[in-house]
């Protein structure tokens, strides 16, 4: 009843969220069937739009031999005689890219994995700044860098101001004759009438340009050639991570009951929390530094996809341990209005062994002999329990081995959640008009300044 699963992949248990199984009431066992039954009919409704070929985004791993191959032999072309990749983007366009690198140790400082050891070393500008942006155009070694450029409509100004100061840059180097091989464009394919500046650059400097999948949004494209090309950069298996999503899709179609299907009881349990509790807050925490982008993307999927129409389940990215200092405390003791996700993986005997010696003179003796593993182990039972044992709603997912394909699976899975989630309180998933809106109103301002 409170364990689903997909494959190996991970295990979700949402025992902490169910009245019957904590000090305090969350939902009742009415109250989550009742929600149980709606996020069947919403699955059903899913499924539906999966086989009319309404979701293209659930599509992304079948058939992508071609695409693949493209991917990988865009990211071959790019490294040839490369230092360092940059990737210019925001949102959706970074935040995906930015989570499968870390995963590959991006980011970690003085860590780094096998398959980048030989690779070029890798940077993200994924939000816009003038420091970084002078910074970045002034490096004396541009001619080994390369740049991809990743904008899907074209037109987001961040990214435009970002690709014109490169541009100008490498042109003032003397380069531009270098630009197909040191620039990789990713955008719309083109539509006749459409404007995308990016593509326009792309064709005036010459520099080849992957297309986005025109019907997947930004923060759903983290297994397209935005999510992959980085993925690659780092030595990961776009081939597992992909066959992870496909096992997390396969779970939801072919599960006999909504209980089977953990997108769906996670949705399900989160739209109660929301619409019958005062749950509106929903905490993720992996336990794992190469999982904490994976924190920060899962933000913006879930905030631009359900907060419409003055609905809306804010989610916050925190990171275990760090965040058991910073937050628990509010968590724990502050307004019940958090639901607690946290993202667990077998640490126990990992890490260094702390000496017995050095232990019993810090009157440390509990962890003499033992790992930082077993700490950390210790606290990703001991931290839900507490939360439990306050009344908490807390959701835990289990991951017993951190590699490509559960990774993938457990990304796909926060999509399905996300679309199951939007069905159950009413809003559309897709689109993000107060985005657009910036994008105009910013456009807007920037006719109204007099340039001296």
């Amino acid at each position: 009843m409170y364990i689903s699963k997909v494959d190996d992949a991970f295990e979700q248990s949402i025992e902490g969220c169910l009245a019957e199984t904590i000090k305090y009431s969350v939902l009742t066992n009415n109250e989550w069937s009742a929600w149980f039954s709606r996020a069947d009919k919403a699955v059903t409704k899913l499924k539906a739009e999966h086989i009319a070929n309404n979701l293209p985004l659930l599509s992304v791993a079948d058939n992508m031999d071609n695409a693949l191959t493209e991917t990988e032999e865009a990211y071959q072309r790019l490294a040839r005689g490369a230092q360092k990749i940059i990737f210019l983007g925001t949102g959706g366009s970074a935040l995906g890219g930015q989570t499968l690198a870390q995963f590959g140790t991006w980011g970690l400082s003085d860590v780094s994995s096998n398959g980048q050891n030989t690779l070029p070393t890798t940077r993200f500008f994924g939000n816009l700044d003038p420091d970084t942006m002078e910074s970045l155009v002034n490096q004396d070694d541009l001619a080994s860098q390369r740049f991809v450029i990743i904008s899907k409509s074209g037109s987001t100004p961040e990214t435009l101001s970002q690709a014109i100061a490169i541009l100008d840059a490498v042109r003032k180097r003397g380069l531009e004759a270098k630009s197909s091989e040191m620039f990789l464009g990713i955008s719309d394919p083109e539509i006749p009438g459409k404007i995308n500046g990016l593509r326009q650059l792309c064709t005036m400097f010459d520099i080849p340009t992957l297309n986005h999948p025109p019907n997947i949004g930004g923060r759903f494209a983290i297994f397209t050639c935005v999510g992959l090309l980085p993925a690659i950069a780092h030595g990961l298996s776009i081939r597992q991570l992909l066959q992870g999503a496909k096992a997390a899709i396969s779970n939801i179609l072919s599960a006999k009951r909504v209980q089977d299907c953990p997108a769906a009881v996670g949705a399900a349990i989160a739209a109660g929390l929301y619409e019958d509790r005062t749950a509106r807050i929903q905490v993720v925490m992996p336990y794992a530094n190469r999982l904490a982008q994976l924190a920060r993307w899962y933000v913006q999927l879930r905030a631009e996809s359900l907060g419409k129409d003055g609905k809306g389940i804010t989610p916050l990215a925190c990171l275990g341990p760090l965040d058991q200092h910073s937050q628990l405390q509010l968590f724990m003791d502050g307004p019940n209005d958090y639901y607690l996700t946290f993202i667990r993986t077998p640490l126990g005997g990992t890490g260094p062994v702390l000496p017995p010696d050095l232990c019993a003179h810090a009157e440390f003796e509990i962890m003499k002999g033992r790992t930082i593993g077993d700490l950390i182990d210790a606290q990703t039972t001991a931290v839900p329990e507490a939360l439990r044992q306050a009344g908490r709603a807390v959701r835990t997912i289990d991951v017993p081995n951190l590699n490509e394909f559960a990774l993938g699976a457990l990304l796909m899975h926060f999509i399905l959640e996300t679309l199951i989630a939007a069905d159950l309180i009413g809003v559309d998933p897709f689109g993000q008009p107060a985005v657009e809106l910036g994008k105009k109103l910013t456009r807007q301002k920037l006719a109204e300044i007099n340039l001296l």
